[in-house]
């Protein structure tokens, strides 16, 4: 698993989110990688969800910033 929270970002989202994302500025992808790493840490479903499959837990906090970011 890559340690830099923008890879474990991207590595998260969905293939056409993961192009959309890495074509933006790195500042942006940082802002995005620390509001997805929020949304892990604060969110006790997510919790649940990552004891049974990490990646799954990971995904839906990626989807779940990036829809906040379409509103």
């Amino acid at each position: 698993m890559p340690a830099d929270p923008v890879e474990r970002f991207l590595a998260a989202l969905d293939p056409d989110h993961r192009e959309a994302v890495g074509a933006k500025p790195r500042a942006e992808q940082e802002s995005l990688a620390a509001a997805w790493e929020r949304e892990l840490e604060a969110d006790d479903e997510l919790d649940t969800l990552d004891e049974l499959s990490p990646p799954a837990a990971e995904a839906e906090a990626a989807r779940r910033v990036m829809e906040r970011g379409s509103h």
